[in-house]
């Protein structure tokens, strides 16, 4: 089986377990046995047959339903965003701005989406222009996870109204879940999932049923979590990451 895509010019088809294995998936021997198990399909369908050539630039791979990205100029991006710097590439003002900490990179990459300039955590930055459209577009679904502080104590049925809809100058907004963390002297640490991404949605929903956020922390986007990672440090993604990425919103 060759992919239903003629080569471009310049390119040859190569063997299947041998693009696996150039895209990290395993050694070729272990995609070999992928391949066996029936776990891989190019452009939709399922390669049994060892010795399958496909053409890489080309062919739309997954594995056990993850689509494996081929192209080795696609770059895929952590970010633990700090405090004050913003969710831009330039500032004609001078001030820190996400392009700050990428500089250095020889690939341009862009931001998903936004993080106001107080708040922080996890921003992932990419050059793949189709994944970046539907991770920020809200019909795809993607949720995000917040961690607030806000003052205490929660008072009585804000979680059903977060989850039931809270009426804001632009419409109706929504949580996916809340719930409370950690209670600090004087404050109260929650947890917040929502899929929309209407400028500052998290502080205008909070602030609206009484509870104004003093911090705010992006800690998931997807499945992709922030984990320990040093404020401030950029980590690549994990061919895992990206895979499930990609399968989130259903490339």
């Amino acid at each position: 089986m060759t992919s239903s895509v003629p080569p471009e010019s310049g390119t040859q088809p190569e063997r299947l377990q041998k693009v696996l294995a150039a895209a990290g998936v395993g050694s070729r021997r272990a995609c070999e046995i992928l391949i066996d198990q029936g776990r891989v399909s190019v452009d939709g369908e399922v390669v049994k047959v060892q010795g399958s050539r496909v053409d890489p630039r080309t062919a739309v791979i997954h594995v056990d339903g993850l689509r494996i990205v081929l192209d080795d100029n696609m770059v895929y991006l952590a970010f633990n965003k700090p405090r004050g710097v913003l969710s831009a590439m330039s500032d004609d003002r001078g001030r820190p701005t996400v392009a700050d900490y990428v500089s250095q990179r020889e690939e341009r990459v862009f931001h998903v989406g936004r993080l106001d300039a107080d708040s922080e955590g996890l921003l992932l930055l990419t050059n793949d222009g189709a994944l970046s459209h539907r991770l920020s577009h809200p019909s795809y679904g993607v949720l995000k996870t917040y961690l607030a502080e806000v003052p205490g104590p929660i008072r009585s049925g804000v979680k059903r109204q977060l989850l039931e809809g809270v009426e804001l100058e632009d419409g109706l907004a929504k949580v996916d879940r809340f719930r409370v963390v950690d209670h600090l002297p004087g404050r109260i640490l929650v947890e917040v999932q929502i899929h929309e991404g209407r400028n500052h949605i998290v502080r205008r929903l909070l602030e609206e049923v009484g509870h104004p956020v003093s911090r705010l922390v992006r800690t998931s986007m997807g499945p992709v979590q922030l984990g320990a990672m040093r404020a401030g440090s950029v980590r690549r993604l994990s061919a895992g990451e990206v895979g499930e990425l990609h399968k989130a919103v259903g490339l």
